[in-house]
């Protein structure tokens, strides 16, 4: 896996986290011990992620400290937006510095635990027959932090769709393979939900799901359970 990137989005304002946030972005929280994108770092360098790229904009000095205090040995390319491009801006921007085609992308606000670690291999065994996005989700029961009243996705086999109310709710874990084809007709600024749901209606969306618990630290309550 030394060729293959990673992009741990570090760039949002962490709004839901309320009062966690106003002196620290998001990814620095500390959740059972481990800061969260300390944890990404340890976690995705384990599996073999020889490049890992991490954007920034609230907040971005604190990560850039971080970074240098604690991962300076690491191959990690700090990547500071001004403007901030979105989810789906800030990965489009990562292929102009790097020369692979496709990377992994993980949200920051994930906490990777070990017994994670077959489901992201098997999740990635396929890398380089991803031809435009492949994403990873969770069933309702093995999710575990911000609940949704409904799912983010369908699937069947293997195509990801939009959920519907007599569908089960799946529920996207944060870490998708996207390759760099897909950007061609976006601009600058976007949602990576636009994407998606192009990636939908023409029926080239895939998924799979991870059979481990996962937990999303994705506001204030969840962050005050564990």
């Amino acid at each position: 896996m030394s060729n293959y990137s990673l992009l741990i989005l570090c760039a949002g304002f962490g709004k839901r986290m309320l009062n966690l946030t106003k002196d620290i972005p998001k990814p620095l929280l500390q959740v059972k011990d481990k800061n969260l994108l300390g944890n990404a770092i340890n976690f995705f360098s384990e599996i073999g992620f020889k490049e890992i790229f991490i954007n920034t904009h609230y907040l971005h000095y604190r990560i850039e400290n971080y970074i240098n205090n604690n991962f300076n040995n690491y191959p990690i390319n700090l990547i500071y937006e001004p403007t901030i491009l979105g989810t789906g801006g800030g990965v489009k921007n990562i292929f102009n510095y790097t020369k692979n085609k496709k990377i992994c992308v993980v949200n920051s606000d994930i906490l990777w635990q070990m017994h994670n670690k077959s489901d992201i291999l098997n999740f990635i065994d396929n890398f380089n027959d991803v031809d435009h996005c492949k994403i990873l989700l969770s069933y309702e029961n093995n999710f575990f932090g911000l609940k949704k009243n409904q799912g983010d996705f369908n699937i069947q086999n293997g195509v990801v769709s939009q959920w519907s109310n007599d569908n089960k709710i799946i529920i996207y874990s944060g870490l998708q393979i996207v390759s760099k084809n897909i950007f061609e007709q976006t601009p600058t600024i976007f949602s990576m939900n636009k994407v998606w749901n192009n990636l939908i209606n023409e029926k080239k969306l895939f998924g799979d799901f991870m059979r481990s618990n996962i937990i999303h630290i994705g506001d204030k309550n969840t962050f005050d359970q564990f």
